[in-house]
């Protein structure tokens, strides 16, 4: 089976440089030139959790790509998904293999997309959730920061043969997890990200962010309105790695003590990676947004998916008043208007407490 992967930061490339390590064919496709030109002279160099690691891949721009591309792994940032689907469309057919391989709630504008294009969109769109975390340092160099599995599966549910193929291929990479509620999986993780968002609001290691009681409180309210988004659709939330939905049900100072131990364990587990490798001094020490907003110095997905999450829930009448303000900050942040740091928290502690969603 071939596999073309676009975008070939983090997440598309660790997945790129392992699958072609274990023998499968592999294009990395990404329309920053000189990150595809270095991996074409010197291949993908890795570090991080797993140690030092180079990998003789095969990359190409946007424009190269021509023939069969076997299966399509998205994994651009979620802003540019449907650029990069509307990109490849013309090498599409009816039984193309098109996996959604990034955050946000992607799939449903990619099945319409392909529909309009009089290709059928929910046979071909596979949803995922990679869980694992890494960051694009430099042309052809990726950080491997967190261990994660991947979630997969067809949005019908379905186990299907090319689903147990696709996951076999990623299996080079970490541990696949089959689902048969990908849509629900997907929103749990949505909802779970509220907290990165939040802790981007300030240039400091995670654990400095939610790994502190104070902060955790705040962000286990921001997760519990996003929670409530999601009931407001009905949807079905499902539970996902570290990730329990129930936790953060709150309603008793008892249920509290219980989801900051929840969220204490969760950083611990984002700890862990890190502290067994003590001889590594990890560049990426935040969130994939704190890293798009201090490092590269360009606005993060957050419109892609907390933005989504918001807008979901004014539709269905839902109370998004917390996390509109804390989106709206991080926006902010992006134009310049507002300064990254600690006095962010304390002005959306202050607006929670003022809208009664302070924690018990």
């Amino acid at each position: 089976m071939k596999f073309t992967i676009i975008g070939a930061g983090a997440i598309g490339g660790l997945a790129g440089a392992y699958m072609t390590k274990a023998g499968h064919d592999v294009l990395l496709v990404d329309r920053w030139k000189e990150h595809v030109d270095a991996l074409n002279a010197n291949g993908m160099t890795i570090d991080g959790v797993r140690g030092d690691l180079n990998v003789k891949v095969k990359a190409a721009t946007p424009d190269q790509l021509s023939g069969d591309l076997g299966v399509v792994l998205i994994a651009t940032k979620s802003q540019h998904t449907l650029e990069a689907l509307k990109q490849i469309v013309p090498l599409l057919k009816a039984d193309s293999a098109v996996v959604s391989y990034q955050n946000g709630f992607n799939e449903p504008d990619m099945v319409a997309l392909l529909d309009e294009a009089g290709l059928p969109g929910k046979d071909i769109v596979i949803g995922s959730i990679p869980n694992y975390g890494g960051a694009l340092v430099d042309p052809g160099y990726i950080e491997f920061v967190h261990e994660g599995p991947i979630q997969l599966g067809e949005l019908s549910g379905e186990m299907t043969p090319r689903l147990k193929e696709i996951g076999d291929a990623l299996s080079a990479l970490t541990e696949v997890q089959y689902s048969d509620r990908i849509w629900g999986q997907i929103w749990a993780k949505e909802v779970y990200s509220a907290q990165v968002v939040f802790s981007a609001l300030a240039d400091a290691k995670i654990r400095d962010t939610l790994g502190v009681e104070r902060y955790a409180r705040l962000a286990g309210a921001v997760v519990k309105e996003a929670l409530e988004i999601a009931d407001a659709n009905n949807i079905d939330i499902q539970a996902f790695d570290f990730f329990d939905p129930a936790n953060y049900r709150v309603k008793t100072a008892e249920d509290t003590k219980k989801l900051l131990a929840n969220i204490d364990h969760a950083i611990w587990l984002l700890k862990k990676d890190q502290d067994n490798k003590p001889t590594h001094n990890f560049k990426k020490k935040g969130s994939g947004i704190w890293w798009d907003i201090v490092y590269r110095k360009r606005p993060s997905e957050t419109r892609a998916f907390a933005g989504k999450l918001i807008e979901f829930g004014k539709k269905a009448g839902a109370d998004t008043r917390l996390n509109e303000k804390m989106v709206g900050m991080i926006y902010e942040i992006e134009d310049g208007k507002r300064q990254l740091g600690f006095h962010n928290y304390d002005e959306l502690e202050a607006y929670a407490a003022e809208i009664g969603k302070t924690l018990p």
